[in-house]
């Protein structure tokens, strides 16, 4: 069968253009830079107000943001290291340096949502030793729960706009802090109103929700790592692109994966099975031009290019059918010693037989043609392994 088609070299595949990765890059790292001031400041004011109005659970809540530094942090570097150009060692780029802060960013969110469960317990079983609170408490707790929704909602708009899934997760990381400045200000606002049990309560049901949340975007993370192909409804629209490809047959053997918010996709495509190498080539850049025009989250697709659905097809044993010297000598042997140099063999491999066109030289006589042909009929029969050899003889210009 016909090797896939070769692709570009990677500095001139049509992937996104190196500077529009650079910007996206610096958008990512913009982002987590404003979040990281936003969180330093809220770790101070947190820590300061809490220690004043003898607040612990602020306190506890600055020791959670201080945490979201180091997932600030963590961004910030797989925002640089993302957006690198590919290089020998990482032919598909760095994008997948994403895909594993997510990891670690899920993971983080799980870890918080369990303290938060195990806080309640504690609380739940010493309530008799929650300390009284100044009022405070609860204007920092209300301030530091504006400004985490208000970063939910900037570092989420960013995401859509950027195609960045780690920034994405980063934001929902926003939105559990701000479900956590939710629970200390509704438990320091239930204990100056002298239900101490809401501060507890509600931190429970929030951590259950961040670790069903954590839960998600880890899953998400491994699902990438460890090459998941697209959903049924994306496969569909990329299959029917391919199709509608002038020149495309039929389509099999189709596997995609995720990097970031990048796809890579393989596909082997079906061609009319006596269609040349280069035209066979012209059909793969084709498909490659389509797809990436109707679908740009893909970078990449290479196109394997088949005469003949071989998906379904058992292994050739060797030997059979012959390889291209065997038969140049065939031919050589069948025009005999005397006999004129072909100026072209085509070879048509199909299932486990083959199909020959011989192109002689205009000086061949008609009467030699004509009987070169009748002995090669008979001469097929005693050749199972060859479907049909055909001679043609070059019409002069």
């Amino acid at each position: 069968m016909p090797s896939a088609a070769p692709r570009p070299p990677l500095s001139l595949r049509k992937a996104a253009p190196p500077d529009e990765n650079a910007a996206r890059g610096r958008g990512i790292q913009r982002v987590a830079i404003v979040a990281l001031a936003i969180n330093a400041a809220l770790t101070v004011g947190q820590i300061v107000i809490g220690l004043f109005a003898g607040a612990f659970s602020l306190v506890a809540d600055a020791a959670h943001t201080l945490s979201d530094l180091v997932t600030d942090v963590l961004v910030l570097v797989a925002g640089r290291h993302s957006s690198s150009p590919a290089d020998l060692q990482h032919p598909y780029g760095h994008a997948r340096v994403e895909t594993v802060t997510s990891l670690l960013l899920g993971l983080v969110l799980g870890g918080v949502g369990f303290g938060f469960l195990w806080s309640s317990g504690v609380r739940l079983q010493h309530m008799d030793q929650l300390p009284a609170l100044h009022p405070a408490a609860l204007a920092m707790a209300v301030l530091t729960l504006a400004a985490k929704e208000g970063m939910f909602r900037y570092i989420l708009a960013s995401a859509r706009r950027l195609q960045a899934p780690i920034l994405e997760t980063n934001a929902w990381h926003a939105r559990s802090d701000a479900a956590s400045s939710l629970v200390v200000a509704a438990g320091i606002g239930g204990s100056l109103a002298g239900y101490p049990f809401l501060e507890p309560l509600a931190a429970a049901i929030v951590g259950f929700l961040i670790v069903h949340m954590g839960f998600r975007f880890a899953l998400k993370a491994v699902r990438e790592l460890i090459d998941t192909g697209l959903s049924e409804e994306e496969l569909a629209r990329l299959r029917r692109t391919i199709l509608d490809t002038p020149g495309v047959v039929n389509l099999h053997d189709m596997r995609t994966r995720r990097m970031a918010n990048r796809v890579l996709c393989d596909a082997h495509v079906q061609v009319e099975p006596r269609l040349t190498v280069s035209e066979g080539h012209r059909v793969s850049d084709s498909v490659y031009a389509r797809v990436r025009t109707a679908h740009p989250e893909v970078q990449d697709i290479l196109v394997h290019i088949d005469p003949e659905d071989d998906a379904n097809l058992q292994g050739t044993p060797p030997g059979v059918p012959p390889g291209r010297a065997e038969v140049l000598a065939t031919v050589a042997d069948l025009l005999g010693p005397p006999g004129p140099k072909p100026k072209r063999v085509q070879i048509h491999y199909l299932g486990d037989r083959i199909d020959v066109e011989v192109l002689l030289p205009a000086s061949v006589p008609d009467e030699r043609l004509h009987a070169l042909n009748r002995r090669i009929e008979e001469w097929l029969g005693t050749h199972p392994a060859y479907r049909s050899m055909s001679f043609f003889v070059q019409i002069a210009p």
